[in-house]
C-alpha cells in the first residue's frame, strides 16, 4: 500500500471527515522520482471544532507518527471545521515553492 493511501485511510478512520485530500507534493522537491516524502493534507472535520489549531496539528502528527518516523519528511496540514471550510469557499492554500537542495535557484 502506498504511503499516500495509508495516510488517507488512517485519517478517514480517525476523523470521519466531511472532506479530505492527501496530496503528494514530493515531485516539487529534490527527491527521487515517485517518492512519497512530502504531503499536504486538507481535512475538514466537525471534530476540529473543540480543538485549537495546535491541538489539531498535534492530533494529526500523533495519528501519522509511524509515517513521520519512516519516510515522510514534510507534512503540510490545512485543518478546518466545516464552517471554516465554507468561509474559505473550499479553497486550498497554495504551497510555497521548494527552496532546498537542487531546486534552490
Amino acid at each position: 500500500m502506498s504511503v499516500q493511501t495509508t495516510i488517507h485511510d488512517k485519517l478517514i478512520e480517525a476523523l470521519q471527515p466531511a472532506h479530505l485530500e492527501v496530496i503528494n507534493e514530493s515531485h516539487s522537491h529534490s527527491v527521487p522520482r515517485n517518492s512519497e516524502t512530502h504531503f499536504k493534507v486538507v481535512a475538514v472535520a466537525e471534530g476540529f471544532a473543540a480543538a485549537s489549531r495546535i491541538q489539531r496539528h498535534r492530533q494529526i502528527n500523533q495519528l501519522l507518527d509511524h509515517e513521520l518516523k519512516h519516510g515522510v519528511h514534510a507534512l503540510s496540514l490545512q485543518l478546518y471545521t466545516p464552517t471554516e471550510w465554507q468561509a474559505r469557499g473550499g479553497e486550498i492554500p497554495k504551497s510555497p515553492p521548494c527552496m532546498g537542495g537542487s531546486k534552490h535557484g
